[in-house]
């Protein structure tokens, strides 16, 4: 009775000193260890990509934002704010005012529609996108024709959240952007130049534009302008 009852003990020591060695191990040293070597080495990327703007963090340079004017009454969907540039369409971005504080920041869902090539909604809504594309970047010099309207601005990513566009469509929004913002198209085009990334490596995907990035350098570019 008494070596069983000490077996007993000395099994529950044993546990129990594994236990307290394990969580020691890894519920303390191993956190703080990956911890401060990411803080160390991707301190940026560990933190959560974050782009200031004004001494303010304005979002993430992963999560796409939208870029909208305020609802007026009796209106269910907010009309694009003209003067910046706009992203990927998608039903889980967020609203950004002015390029500023996250005010209005708040990501619903995130995910794709998974429709089919041939469903009816799906082509509805591309034709409406494409053609309020059109609409909304043809200026008084420069006409958007519908083929100049590259597929990712009027269809969304796989999660609903791409933060970037093509130079393309960058580019094809250059015009509109000058004029809102009482700029020249050539000032318009640099700055989507300098925020247009290059493939990962040289090789890996393709040219890229943060959407964020470029119109916090629009906003900086306007406002020492004034």
């Amino acid at each position: 009775m008494n070596n069983s009852v000490g077996n007993t003990a000395r099994l529950l020591g044993a546990g129990l000193r594994a236990l307290l060695v394990l969580t020691v191990i890894c519920g303390v040293i191993y956190p703080l260890a990956v911890t401060g070597i990411a803080q160390g080495l991707f301190h940026d990327k560990a933190n959560g990509s974050e782009i200031r703007s004004e001494g303010k963090v304005v979002g993430s340079e992963l999560i796409g934002q939208r870029y909208d004017l305020p609802l007026k009454k009796g209106q269910e969907t907010a009309s694009p704010d003209l003067r910046w540039f706009q992203p990927r369409p998608s039903g889980g971005l967020g609203s950004n005012q002015d390029a500023g504080a996250n005010t209005q920041y708040d990501l619903i869902l995130s995910g794709a529609t998974n429709l089919s090539g041939d469903n009816k909604d799906l082509i509805a809504n591309v034709k409406a996108a494409k053609e309020a594309v059109v609409k909304d970047n043809s200026t008084a010099d420069f006409r958007v024709e519908p083929t100049d309207v590259p597929a990712e601005a009027v269809t969304s990513s796989g999660s609903g959240l791409d933060p970037h566009i093509t130079p393309r469509y960058a580019e094809l929004q250059a015009h509109r952007v000058a004029e809102r913002n009482g700029l020249s198209v050539h000032t318009v085009e640099k700055l989507v130049d300098e925020h247009t990334d290059g493939r990962i490596l040289g090789f890996m995907g393709e040219p890229r534009v943060n959407v964020l990035q470029l119109n916090v350098a629009l906003k900086e570019y306007v406002a020492d302008r004034s």
